[in-house]
């Protein structure tokens, strides 16, 4: 029975504030606070790199719960912000970790909807190779790509970074998951001249449409309603998507997470940075989580309190 134990989080604790660049990126406060939701962003230091964030990361978790190292087999990373190209940016964690020889040890490029996908893949890789710890990374610092110049990315992106440590003593055990692709879209969230170029009204549009119908299904397939789910914890790409997606299925105001507003939207980590502080919440005892984004992909999944 394998599931999550604990979360470890990294922010920067570098920011930059979006009211202060309402001149620049011709924006205003109205735009700040209701549409994107986000009053400043989480910056990395020049000197840290992805394999920085998820070390720090990786130690926060540490500092939660005890960890035998030699006992991890696998250490897979979710970043599409690599160190470099090659090797793989997860080799650079182990060895900076001293992770055993026999871990196993790999990369997996999704951007939003990476957390849950990573989540189905990791608990199946370690279920079939018969294996009882792993840890899941997400580090994924756009900051690394964005143009300050530009209103429709700079004003929306922050660094994180999260490890998730996945034991057969787990806190929250995985449900049914549901994935999607529409790759014919993949122009919605690209990167162009190495820079990153986001087509905002596509996003939205496209997580407007297919999330809901997505959660109904996944409700489905678990056998629940809207009722037995204590939090939605849905990618935080802007306070009006999270909102839109609430309407859209007449969920409960106070079930709905928006956690962005400091930091902004960090990618692969913006679910998992929730988690990590409802885990302590015992009265959370059920959480739908939804990731959706560049691909165009999308991927849930209801966690559920095992004790």
């Amino acid at each position: 029975m394998l599931g999550i134990k604990e979360i470890g989080v990294y922010i920067p604790s570098g920011r930059i504030s979006n009211f202060e660049r309402m001149e620049e990126l011709d924006t205003n406060e109205d735009f700040i606070l209701n549409k994107i939701g986000i009053s400043s962003v989480a910056v990395k230091a020049n000197e840290e790199d992805t394999s920085d964030l998820a070390i720090k990361a990786f130690g926060n978790l540490e500092s939660k719960i005890e960890i035998d190292k030699e006992n991890i087999e696998v250490l897979i990373l979710v970043t599409q912000s690599p160190d470099s190209n090659i090797p793989h940016t997860s080799a650079l964690v182990h060895k900076a970790l001293e992770l055993p020889e026999t871990c196993a040890c790999f990369d997996i490029s999704l951007g939003c909807s990476g957390f849950v996908y990573g989540l189905s893949v990791i608990m199946n890789f370690m279920k079939g190779n018969g294996m009882k710890h792993g840890v899941l990374l997400t580090s994924d610092p756009y900051t690394k790509i964005l143009d300050p110049k530009d209103r429709n990315t700079s004003l929306l992106f922050g660094d994180a970074a999260t490890a998730t440590y996945i034991s057969d003593e787990p806190e929250l055990l995985a449900g049914q998951f549901n994935f999607g692709s529409i790759g014919k879209d993949w122009e919605g969230l690209h990167t162009m001249n190495g820079y990153l170029n986001m087509n905002g009204r596509s996003i939205f549009n496209f997580a407007a449409r297919y999330v809901p119908k997505d959660v109904n299904q996944l409700l489905e397939k678990n056998k629940m309603t809207i009722e037995d789910i204590d939090s939605f914890v849905f990618h935080q790409g802007s306070k009006y998507i999270v909102d839109t997606i609430s309407k859209k299925l007449g969920l409960p105001k106070e079930k709905v997470i928006f956690d962005a507003m400091e930091y902004g939207n960090t990618v692969s980590s913006s679910i998992p940075l929730i988690i990590a502080k409802q885990l302590a919440n015992k009265e959370v005892r059920t959480i739908l989580i939804c990731g959706f984004g560049v691909g165009l992909s999308w991927s849930s999944s209801i966690l559920k309190r095992k004790n």
